[in-house]
């Protein structure tokens, strides 16, 4: 089986983080915006997907509300930032926490909870929140939402073009990903490992399965926040129909199709699913009929692409490339 050494892992690592940081640079032509904003969208749902990595591929456990927490990270951003004028950094602060808390206080009455229990109590939270999104018109602006968010800015420095904005997400996306690096490389990962196989075993190996779902869910619904408040920021404009189920289910279908133990095959479905109706940004020479067909279609192409990759690898994308690295490592 291949197996890279460490000091050719973080060779790979560094090309590329310098590949990613790189792409604003080589993009030119009328096309450039548009490709970045995109991109910057894909690192939006990386960011998310990670946190349900880290809940559903490492603690077993399945949410179909995330969409709610990335809404009220989007919310609490844009509410502090243009009703109460805090500076960008405290709104995506409140985001954080706010979400948080949201995920805490979800995951407490569901810790008996499994399976499609389990779904079916985040989906209920999830369609709370979305009708508190359409009701709080004081807060939300209701189903007509909320317009004139303005840019991130640190310090006075203002993220106000797509290349800043590109820079801004993905960074943010390199510091999520490894906090959940180290998370699933220390203790706590293997004490997820051991409650996704056997939460009575794990209970018997003195790991404390309350405290520890609690805390997943907890850092899985603060990074869907933080990945709200940025997108509230780049957008500049949000609506309730930005966090509907429909977008909670893409979630875990890019979770679930770049499969468990592993943050790098859901992160990879997150940007693949993501391109999907953005077509034309990864393929310039793309018709028009083709774009509006792939549009058009874009849910049966979610769960055909599912189908098939859960068909050739049950276990998603990483098993499907841990399956080719191993038969690449073992050829003469």
């Amino acid at each position: 089986m291949l197996k890279l050494t460490r000091p050719a892992r973080y060779l790979a690592l560094a090309l590329l983080v310098i590949g990613i940081a790189a792409v604003p640079l080589l993009l030119t032509g009328s096309d450039a915006r548009y490709v970045l904003k995109v991109l910057t969208f894909v690192g939006i749902n990386v960011m998310i997907v990670t946190g349900l990595a880290l809940l559903h591929g490492y603690a077993g456990q399945i949410s179909l509300g995330h969409a709610a927490f990335f809404g009220i990270g989007a919310y609490s951003s844009a509410y502090v930032m243009t009703r109460l004028e805090w500076p960008w950094i405290a709104g995506l602060l409140v985001a954080a926490a706010l979400s948080a808390g949201g995920g805490v206080l979800l995951a407490l009455p569901s810790l008996r909870l499994k399976g499609h229990y389990l779904a079916m109590a985040t989906l209920g939270f999830g369609e709370i929140m979305r009708i508190a999104f359409v009701e709080a018109q004081g807060i939300t602006g209701g189903p007509d939402g909320l317009s004139g968010v303005p840019y991130a800015s640190v310090g006075g420095f203002e993220f106000s073009t797509p290349q800043l904005n590109y820079w801004l997400v993905w960074g943010t996306v390199a510091i999520v990903m490894w906090i959940s690096s180290n998370i699933v490389r220390g203790r706590p990962g293997r004490s997820m490992l051991a409650v996704q196989g056997s939460e009575l075993g794990a209970m018997a190996s003195g790991v404390g399965v309350t405290g520890l779902k609690v805390r997943v869910f907890t850092i899985s619904a603060a990074f869907a926040g933080i990945a709200g408040a940025l997108y509230a920021s780049v957008v500049g404009f949000i609506s309730p129909s930005s966090f509907s189920l429909h977008f909670s289910t893409i979630l875990v279908a890019m979770a679930v199709l770049g499969g468990t133990r592993s943050l790098f095959g859901p992160a990879l479905a997150a940007a693949l699913l993501t391109l999907v109706p953005y077509a034309d940004a990864v393929l310039p020479g793309l018709s028009r009929e083709a774009l509006s067909f792939i549009q058009d279609w874009e849910a049966d192409l979610y769960g055909l692409t599912i189908i098939l990759v859960l068909l050739l690898a049950p276990g998603g994308v990483a098993a499907l490339i841990r399956r080719v690295a191993g038969k690449r490592g073992d050829r003469p």
